[in-house]
């Protein structure tokens, strides 16, 4: 007794150069992704191979890419040569940072609530409030909050810094968190009203787990737009107050620029944004991502 076997017939020619093209599209665009990505790491891969060299290399023109590899620019960042230290300003700006995202957080969310799942009226002019206050440029408010600052006493004080991220980061955090908020089922919330859950037991409990991603990208966001704001800082602050990128400005002197040690500052107040962006990478790609696919 034989067994006929079933013979698979051979692609088409058509079929073989299309399959072939495919391929080396796709080469191509893998190839072309890989340069983007490497193009976009380049400035801060160049930013930490300068600082771990010497003053006079790092000067040089054009630059000294194989020069010898030293931990200079980082002693001098933390005071081995002069003793000033880095760590108060970093601990302001991280203060400054975490408490202002925190108020904002605790902001947002109620408000988003409002604005998506239980919607007040005119809810749209509402958002275009919110989205108004970032038209204005941050220099024309700079002289009204220096004024009131001044009179009430608070300069150089971290506290009006922690009031004045707050206020400039809701708008953004209000914006993101609607759009998030939008997608968390109705149904569910009821049935938690059901079961007796108060205003704060619901966001607490069923809103916030469920718009984690939404809220961690949110966050994320909030808190380098804090660490990162160098102008109120700037002027608000003097020594007790003052922030990382503040403190980053004092290597550009009179004497000249110290680009070793500006880079080797740069990398260090640079860590904490990625160490945060790091942890929170799988909540902010499903945050930033959410409602894209249906």
């Amino acid at each position: 007794m034989t067994t006929a076997t079933a013979t698979v017939p051979a692609p088409a020619p058509d079929a073989r150069r299309f399959l072939r093209r495919a391929r080396r599209r796709s080469a191509a665009l893998g190839l072309l992704a890989w340069a983007a990505g490497l193009a976009f790491c380049l400035p801060a891969l160049w930013m930490l191979l300068t600082s771990l060299h010497a003053e006079s290399d790092a000067a040089t023109n054009p630059p000294s890419l194989f020069a010898p590899l030293t931990l200079d620019g980082y002693r001098a960042f933390f005071g081995a040569d002069t003793g000033v230290t880095p760590w108060p300003p970093l601990l302001n700006s991280l203060g400054a940072s975490f408490f202002s995202t925190l108020l904002v957080l605790l902001l947002a969310l109620p408000a988003a609530y409002a604005l998506s799942i239980r919607r007040v009226r005119k809810w749209t002019d509402v958002m275009f409030f919110f989205l108004s206050t970032k038209m204005l440029p941050v220099v024309a408010g700079l002289l009204p909050v220096y004024l009131f600052a001044k009179n009430a006493g608070l300069l150089d004080n971290i506290w009006l810094l922690v009031l004045l991220y707050t206020s400039m980061n809701l708008p953004i955090a209000v914006w993101m968190m609607q759009s998030f908020l939008a997608d968390v089922p109705v149904s569910v919330i009821e049935a938690a009203q059901v079961d007796g859950a108060r205003l704060p037991t619901v966001l607490a409990r069923v809103v916030a787990p469920m718009a984690a991603p939404g809220i961690a990208a949110t966050a994320l966001i909030c808190f380098i737009f804090s660490w990162n704001e160098l102008l109120f800082a700037r002027v608000l602050t003097g020594v007790v107050a003052q922030t990382a990128p503040v403190f980053l400005t004092g290597f550009v002197t009179s004497q000249g620029l110290f680009l070793a040690q500006l880079c080797a500052a740069s990398v260090v107040v640079s860590l904490p944004v990625l160490a945060a962006g790091y942890a929170a990478q799988d909540k902010l790609v499903q945050g930033l991502s959410l409602g894209a696919v249906k």
